[in-house]
This record gives C-alpha cells, structure tokens and sequence, in this order.
C-alpha cells in the first residue's frame, strides 16, 4: 500500500442508509478500503435531512461500525454526496482576457475563469454547490478539453453549475460538524457515482447514469467526455415500498422486505400463480399476496421514474444514437429483478446495472460491490481527484519557481564573467597599448566636444541673419 497517500473518508447520507468508507490509494492506482460503517438513516427525507439529532446518531452510528471495522483509523474531514429536489443546474458561459499574453496559459487562469462563475447570479434562497467547466475556447479555437500550455489572448468556457436550497446545505452542514466531522468538500450524488462506476471509455461514448436512491433518482449524462446534464427525479425506492405498502394493505416493512425478495421490474416476468403468504396481525388470519400484482405495482413507479429519464435525455438532445455507452442503472433501486429489460423497452437505449469495483483493489468485502454504495466509493475517489490536482499544482509551482531562480542565478553569473573578461582583457593589454587606446579616446571626445560648439555658432548667426530680414 502507498503510505504517503492520505486515507480519504466518504460519507454517503441516504434516505434509506448512512454509510462510511474509508480508503486508500495503492502502488497500482486502485483502492484500497481501509474501513466500513453503516447505520439505517431515519431522519433524512427525499436526500433532504428533516431531522437533525435522528440524523446526527445515525451517522455516529455508522462511524463507530466503521471504526469498528479498524480500530486504527483516525477520520477527521469527509467528503458528503448531496442529492434532493432542491438540487438544480443550469449552463453558463464565462470569458477572461489575459494581461500577459506572450506567456502561456495557466492553472493559475483556469482558476479565475471558474471563480467568477461563482459570482453568477441565482436565486437569493439557493447557493452554487459545484462549478464544472465542459469546453474552453481560446480566441478562436473551440472545444478545447485542456487549455494549458497553450499561447491566446482570451479564454473562456461553458460552464455547468450546480446549486441547492442554502438551508438545506445548511442542514448537512450542521448534521455533519456536530457529529464532530468537518466535511471537505460536498458532492453531487450522480457524480459520485459516476467516478465509481464508469472507466473513460465510458466517458467518451457517451452514457447516462441512473443512481436509484431511496428518495431520489440521480440522473448524469455524458458525452465526450464532457457533462452534458444532471437532473434529480423525485422518486425512488422509498416511493415504491409506499405504493406496495398502500396498495397491498401491508407493513412498510413487510413491503420492503417483498420489493427486495420478491419484486420484478416487468410484471411480464412474474409467474401467475405465485403467492407470498404475509403474517397476520394480532390474531388475525394471513394474508395471500399476489406476486404478479406485486411486479405491477412496480413497474407502473419505474415506468415513472424511466419516463423522466426519457423526458430529460430529449431535453437536452440526446437521443438513443449519441448514447454509444448506453445507460448505467446503479443504486440501491437498481437490484430490482428484470429493471435492464424495462429501461432498455422504455428508453430504447441499451442498459446495464453498474457496480463500483471498477476502481476497487482486491481483498474487500463483497457487499461493497453492491450498487448501493456506488456513491460512497465515488466520494472517495472525488477526494483522491482533488488531492492529485492540489498536488499537480503545487509540483508545477515549484518548477515555476526553480526555474526562475536558476534563470536569474545564470544570468547574474553571465555578467559576473563577462565584467571579468573586461577586466582580464584591460589587465593583458601593455603600457603602450594602453596608452594609446585612452589618447584615442580623449581625441573622440575632444572632437564631439568641437563638433558640438561649431553647430552652436553657425546656428546662433543663422538666427542674427533671420533676425535682420
């Protein structure tokens, strides 16, 4: 394991879950997963916390699994997915021009472009979360993915924003620090798991991620490389056990418990015949419960959530032909028997279900190969992506600031030499040399001297003359 890496700690508060990983970077670039934690969420509602001390326990809960796990970590900082109706995005565009234009382009200029997008002016109740630039333009150039290096007088970009109800950050916020946690950095939830579950293949072709949470159905789409769209569809698995739980006249428990074991995402795939016998109540007789009308209470919510998905791919263009890497179903919601065959029928886009160990070294456990904690893992690599680029920055300025010293320390060593040659040279010349060298001199200047006072003359009669007529 390298052990100059810093251990990095996701911290993923769900509607249904709060978990905590804690990893590590090896030799090889992957991750290595240094402790788990997680606890059942009950104060956080649709990926919004409503309940502050509920959601304060649970995530001391799942820090103490986590610490259980290994008694040797020491988390200090974290970094938070963020997800809820309250979240929104929208495009911008941003333009600097250099002062310093013989020099090349910077991180240093990069950085004042996204900055300013901060100052950008939305809604007094919300606050911008992330600022995601997609393609610079230098000058005349456009769809530039890495403009440093390169020589232009003006730099700009498109730009992604992300934004979210500021008492509503504020909630995670103060949920986070009295837990005695100070959180790095807060992330969205679909990027997350995008990091986890994509490599750059998928980046390039052009996929969308579907993270089915339990209060909320994250949606990001790629292309090229480049963040197209994000959106949050305000339903997921939370909304699903409720219409099993109405629809059937059973527990909420017992509707989660037949969701997990027993649902289909296509009723098509559900046998006629079978029944799952719930206990009764008190006393009261058991109940039969059909498994096909079971898989039709859920497919008629995913139908739902699909055509949201199909809803905002159309918004933005993106029809099945520019989708090369097709859907990426992730998320707890996404375990659900039959959902590829539903998405790939409702979207008519190819599907697959996306697990993050795209990213994970060997040895872990395998429940954390499980979709459900695709954003956790995500967090973690975000974190890693933020500690590279800190250090990438630092290692250039350092270069930066060698170079210059060698440079001025070269060309302070230049002149020395060159005033010691003089006066080598001044030092080998012989007396009579010398001599004659310094009467040459005397001579020049005597002679400019003359030169000078012979014009004064001539122009001083000139103006007499002049004076006269």
């Amino acid at each position: 394991m390298n052990q100059e890496a810093p251990i990095i700690v996701g911290l993923d508060i769900g509607t249904t879950k709060i978990a905590a990983i804690a990893g590590r970077k090896n030799e090889y670039g992957k991750l290595e997963i240094l402790g788990f934690g997680k606890a059942p969420s009950f104060g956080v509602q649709h990926g919004m916390v409503l309940n502050i001390d509920q959601t304060i326990k649970a995530i001391r809960q799942a820090l103490e699994n986590c610490y259980a796990s290994n008694p040797n970590l020491e988390i200090n900082e974290v970094y938070v997915g963020i997800a809820g109706h309250h979240i929104k995005s929208l495009q911008t565009r941003g333009d600097i021009v250099r002062s310093d234009t013989d020099a090349e382009i910077s991180q240093k200029d990069i950085d004042q472009l996204v900055n300013d997008q901060y100052k950008t002016v939305i809604p007094a109740s919300d606050q911008i979360i992330d600022v995601i630039p997609q393609q610079y333009i230098v000058d005349s150039l456009q769809n530039i993915t890495y403009p440093i290096g390169m020589s232009g007088v003006k730099v700009g970009a498109n730009f992604h924003i992300i934004t979210g109800d500021k008492n509503a950050i504020r909630n995670i916020n103060r949920s986070v620090e009295k837990s005695g946690l100070r959180i790095k950095d807060l992330v969205l939830q679909p990027l997350a798991s995008a990091a986890a579950v994509m490599c750059d293949m998928d980046f390039e072709a052009g996929v969308a991620i579907v993270d089915i949470g339990g209060g909320t159905t994250d949606l990001a789409v790629f292309y090229e490389g480049v963040l197209k769209h994000t959106a949050v569809i305000p339903y997921g698995g939370e909304n699903i056990t409720n219409d099993i739980k109405n629809g059937l006249g059973v527990l909420k428990t017992q509707a989660e418990q037949m969701k997990v074991q027993f649902g289909y995402a296509l009723a098509d795939e559900a046998k006629n015949n079978a029944y799952i016998t719930i206990p009764g109540l008190r006393g009261q007789s058991p109940k039969e419960i059909s498994v096909k009308n079971l898989a039709h209470i859920i497919q008629a919510r995913m139908s739902e959530i699909l055509d949201f998905v199909v809803y905002h791919l159309k918004q933005i263009g993106m029809d099945n032909k520019m989708l090369n890497g097709g859907i990426i179903l992730t998320g707890g919601g996404s375990q659900l028997k039959h959902l590829i065959q539903l998405t790939e029928y409702t979207t008519g886009v190819s599907a697959r279900i996306g697990y993050p160990n795209e990213h994970l070294a060997s040895g872990h456990t395998d429940e954390l190969t499980k979709p459900m904690y695709a954003t956790c893992v995500g967090l973690i690599l975000k974190g890693y992506n933020d500690y590279e680029n800190d250090r990438r920055a630092l290692e250039e300025n350092y270069v930066k600031i060698n170079t210059s010293y060698f440079a001025k320390e070269k060309a302070a060593r230049q002149t020395e030499e060159s005033e010691e040659w003089m006066e080598e040279e001044e030092i080998a010349e012989t007396p009579d040399a010398r001599q004659h060298r310094k009467a040459k001199e005397r001579n020049a200047s005597l002679k400019g001297f003359l030169d000078r006072m012979k014009t004064k003359i001539i122009d001083m009669f000139t103006e007499e003359e002049d004076a006269k007529l």
